[in-house]
């Protein structure tokens, strides 16, 4: 694990996979509860299956990165996506990466590919959110409850430095009167590279219409619906998940 000091923050990171060289590297992004961690052995199964770098961080207010300083804002997707990746990948100089990004990361893959004006190869929306639905919250008031009252906080803490600030950032603000506004549909209309579109037919966050609306939306998007499965399809459906990352980085 390494660290870097990029957009006024510092971050952990860590590289895998860089035998295979880090042109267009895979660049995972974590979930709104993630961490570099908490990928467990994924990192290691996408390098090995697509033989290139895979690039992991942890964003402000998660993992060992620094603690959040305030509540998160309304646009804290946009910020982490227009602000802060491009600062880090340009000082780890990542060029044309695919960004492969999970629920929140993967909307922040998909507003830094719409709106960011830089080289994208690709991007892969695992669980992406691009509205904010009744099951969205629903899901995250259960979350709230399993925080204050099973070991969720103790499961979690085992992986963020500052668990409570890490939970409370992501829980208070989607939560919030303010967020069930919030809606990136604009931002991915502008996309123009590919798009791997994933989700899990049973996804406690968010119903299928999420990874349709960006097959509407966008030009060029595969979608690959996951059967039996969350909204963590990495970690319930490895395989499926891979099998379709390689197949469409191959084709």
């Amino acid at each position: 694990m390494a660290y870097i000091c990029t957009a006024g923050a510092r971050l952990e990171y860590e590289w895998i996979g860089r035998e295979h060289g880090t042109t267009k590297p895979v660049v995972l992004l974590h979930e709104g509860l993630g961490s570099t961690a908490m990928w467990r052995d994924f990192p290691e199964l996408v390098s090995r299956a697509t033989r290139r770098a895979v690039l992991v961080y942890s964003r402000l207010g998660y993992g060992r990165s620094d603690r959040l300083t305030g509540p998160r804002e309304v646009r804290y997707m946009h910020d982490e996506a227009l602000q802060v990746l491009p600062a880090l990948l340009d000082q780890l100089d990542v060029h044309e990466p695919v960004l492969f990004g999970h629920s929140d990361g993967a909307s922040i893959a998909l507003i830094h590919t719409g709106e960011g004006n830089r080289p994208v190869s690709g991007v892969i929306a695992m669980a992406p959110h691009l509205f904010v639905e009744d099951l969205s919250i629903a899901g995250i008031r259960a979350a709230r409850l399993a925080y204050q009252n099973t070991r969720l906080r103790e499961r979690l803490a085992r992986y963020h430095e500052d668990v409570d600030g890490a939970f409370w950032g992501w829980n208070d603000i989607w939560l919030s009167p303010e967020f069930r506004s919030w809606n990136i549909e604009s931002s991915v209309a502008k996309i123009r590279r590919p798009v791997l579109a994933i989700q899990g037919c049973d996804d406690e966050y968010g119903t299928l219409r999420q990874i349709e609306r960006i097959a509407e939306l966008a030009p060029d998007v595969r979608l690959v619906k996951i059967e039996a499965c969350g909204h963590s399809p990495h970690r319930d459906n490895a395989q499926a998940v891979i099998s379709a990352v390689t197949r469409w980085m191959r084709e």
